[in-house]
């Protein structure tokens, strides 16, 4: 069988097919020029703020004479209560005249802590996972946590000892409790 090509001669008539006009719509280029002009500003501010930084500065947050705190308070220790310094009356109705703290004297030093006293949050119940290494892997309702002798516990004790009994291991609490790995 032979195949038949067809092409636009072999037509009874030629249709013409309308054209679409090739202008932009209006909407379309008022975007165009919208998203060049900010393009533009994008561009050309960060030059602007840089070469006038005066105008763009932050403003400055006390300006005037610093103040010698030291003799007015009468030791060598400065405060940052404005309300100390001697102010006049109008600086001290800015500020609030309710004390929420106070800093410990200097004559009693803190209690030095390497931060082994404080207590893991949650749940008392834990349990021991794996031993290695003279350190345990313990896991409560919170997560894991590695420990090792004299390390504090979720209980709030301590380890005590780690020990090999009846071929596992066990971690001993501080308050004698006895906890067997899996």
């Amino acid at each position: 069988m032979k195949e038949t090509r067809f092409d636009e001669r072999d037509a009874d008539e030629i249709v013409r097919q309308p054209r679409h006009k090739d202008r932009t719509p209006l909407i379309d280029r008022a975007l165009i020029a919208t998203g060049v002009a900010l393009a533009g500003l994008a561009t050309f501010f960060p030059w602007y703020a840089f070469l006038n930084q005066d105008k763009f500065a932050m403003p400055a947050l006390w300006q005037g004479k610093p103040h010698d705190l030291s003799q007015k308070i009468g030791h060598d220790e400065a405060t940052a209560s404005p309300l100390d310094t001697g102010a006049d009356e109008e600086t001290k109705a800015l500020f609030d005249q309710l004390v929420t703290a106070s800093t410990p004297d200097r004559a009693t030093p803190a209690p030095k802590s390497d931060g082994q006293d404080q207590p893991f949050p949650g749940s008392i119940r834990f349990k021991l996972v794996h031993v290695a290494g003279g350190r345990a892997l313990i896991e409560d309702a919170n997560g894991l946590y590695i420990v090792k002798v004299g390390s504090p516990l979720p209980d709030n004790s301590r380890l005590a000892t780690l020990e090999e009994r009846d071929g596992g291991w066990v971690l001993v609490t501080s308050k004698g409790d006895v906890l067997k790995a899996p």
